[in-house]
């Protein structure tokens, strides 16, 4: 297994004449929650991320066109971590202007990763308040969680600005952690308690065959936000709910450190149902709390994924946060990451989130949708939720009224959705929402869905039931494309990369469509709690719907 490790860069003393400021960020909003627990002590130490402007963009993007679409002669033609560093690496330029601005100011102990467009430093509280005019470092806490952040916004000299996209560690505060749900129900004699492995193998039509064989595939889950598995629960959930086919209890490889305590609900559920989806498939798990409070662990995975050059083919992430409250310039950097992972061959699947449609209040009884990024991201695959029409049968499926969805404020609609989404805007025209609460014309999601209600999950070795949320359909989905995977290996096919491009061609065929059901969203007058509703064909509640595995394999083995 080789991976790059981080590697120092010497920096070189040369003057440098400033001729303005440009400012970042100018409102900075410290989320509900957070308390302020003083200022942090001028030589207390930070790690800061700068994140450089990169090269050939719309080349990146039209590599990932080519390389994703399967009517392309390029399709799954794909590059390595050498030849993606040598599309995007910074100009010299950039890094010289960089490095120097960083030298004038004292700063030298930086790492920096192979494609050359991150750097990390570390430099003392004073350091990084003069080298970033107008912030001012302060300790906030919430729920035993510490972190140190900016409370001001920050500029840096024009000259510097034009290299910069953004610097990582001053503003962003990681969104409330959102477990999945647990609820209680009334058994019912004869009937199934809930969604296992064998419950979902049965909806999905796989059978104890189709598990994982190739040597060469691999999957991974991504977790933030202090969430940890633990080992013993895994084996346990495995023990109680995996004997009926081949399977490993054990994950192969963790990158990041594992904190102790309590097992997370959510770390548990990625774990327990991506590796009995795609069972016998060797599993990775990132988890990444941060070496320092200034980190951000979101940034930090992508920062990891930059870094190195064997990576698993999937990777599933139930992590999220509103679009409004995240800068446009970090958006627009985080989905030039997702791209280089997409012209890499490796498929990012996001959780669409549990808040429906969302509500942002405008003020004055005046409201909207609210989007949620990375699940908006036009460079991954969103994946929402399902429920059983009758809770306690292996029926069809109807919307999970949690199911994350709706249109991007932010990014426009990419080419391969315009016929799916446009159509259903026209064939539901006369039933949805006020245009005034969603942007027609942008990024729609999610692509896909599966069932995201009523789970089984072992946490600290007691077995759970009716635990739901789009975390638990997001590994689900993941699981099935890592066996898919191992299918096209096998067959000497590339993986699937980024899916999106073909899913759509597919039109909704080997996927059972969801045509029932509603999402929520803002409870006013107007809208009165109700987003979207599930349609014929795409809809913006479960995409194109549900997996039929044998035919979703089948569909997808052709090229």
């Amino acid at each position: 297994m080789k991976t790059l490790l981080f590697f120092s860069i010497p920096l070189l003393f040369i003057p440098l004449v400033w001729s303005g400021y440009l400012e970042y960020n100018q409102d900075v909003l410290i989320p509900e929650g957070w308390t302020h627990a003083g200022r942090v002590d001028p030589s207390e130490e930070l790690e800061l991320t700068f994140a450089l402007k990169q090269q050939n963009v719309h080349l990146l993007e039209e590599t990932l066109r080519l390389v994703s679409d399967p009517d392309s002669a390029q399709y799954g033609k794909y590059l390595s971590l050498e030849e993606v560093a040598s599309l995007v690496r910074p100009s010299e330029m950039t890094q010289k202007v960089v490095r120097r601005w960083l030298q004038s100011h004292g700063v030298s102990n930086c790492l920096t990763v192979h494609t050359q467009d991150f750097m990390q430093c570390t430099m003392t509280a004073e350091v990084a308040e003069n080298l970033l005019q107008g912030s001012r470092f302060h300790h906030y806490v919430r729920d035993g969680q510490s972190l140190i952040r900016s409370s001001a916004p920050y500029s840096v000299h024009d000259d510097v600005h034009q290299h910069l996209d953004f610097v990582g560690g001053l503003h962003r505060f990681p969104p409330k952690q959102q477990e999945p749900r647990e609820k209680r129900q009334n058994f019912k004699a004869g009937l199934h308690l809930g969604v296992t492995p064998a419950i979902l193998r049965a909806r999905y039509n796989l059978t104890a065959a189709d598990v994982g064989s190739a040597q060469n595939n691999s999957q991974a889950v991504a977790q933030f936000l202090e969430q940890y598995f633990h080992p013993a629960d895994l084996t346990e959930f495995m023990n109680l709910f995996g004997r009926t086919f081949p399977h490993m209890s054990q994950v192969d490889r963790v990158v990041g450190t594992q904190g102790g305590g309590k097992a997370g609900l959510e770390a548990s559920l990625d774990v327990e149902y991506i590796m009995s989806t795609g069972a016998n498939i060797s599993t990775w798990v990132f988890t990444n709390p941060g070496r320092h409070e200034s980190q951000e662990p979101f940034l930090q995975w992508m920062v990891l994924l930059s870094n190195m050059s064997d990576l698993p083919w999937v990777h599933t992430i139930s992590y999220g946060d509103d679009e409004d409250s995240l800068s446009t310039a970090y958006m627009t950097r985080i989905n030039m990451e997702f791209m280089k992972a997409g012209v890499r061959g490796i498929s990012l699947l996001f959780a669409s989130g549990d808040s429906g449609a969302g509500c942002r209040h405008l003020g004055k009884e005046k409201n909207s949708f609210r989007p949620s990024f990375p699940a908006s991201s036009p460079y991954v695959t969103t994946v929402g939720g399902t429920s059983f029409k009758n809770p306690y049968k292996v029926t069809y499926e109807v919307t999970d009224y949690i199911s994350g969805g709706g249109f991007s404020n932010v990014f426009k609609m990419p080419d391969y959705q315009v016929s799916a989404v446009q159509g259903y805007l026209k064939s539901v025209k006369a039933t949805l929402p006020p245009q005034s609460y969603f942007n027609t014309s942008g990024r729609a999601y999610p692509d896909m869905a599966a069932l995201s209600d009523n789970y089984w999950v072992v946490s600290n070795r007691v077995p759970i039931p009716w635990v739901s949320g789009t975390s638990a359909s997001t590994p689900v989905v993941g699981g099935m494309l890592s066996l898919i995977n191992g299918q096209r290996l096998l067959k000497g096919l590339p993986a699937l990369g980024f899916l999106n491009p073909r899913l759509y061609k597919l039109k909704g065929q080997a996927l059972f469509d969801v045509t029932e059901g509603c999402h929520l969203s803002c409870l006013d007058e107007q809208v009165q709690g109700k987003g979207f509703c599930a349609a014929p064909s795409w809809d913006p509640v479960t995409g194109w719907g549900t997996p039929n595995y044998p035919e979703l394999l089948a569909a997808l083995l052709t090229k």
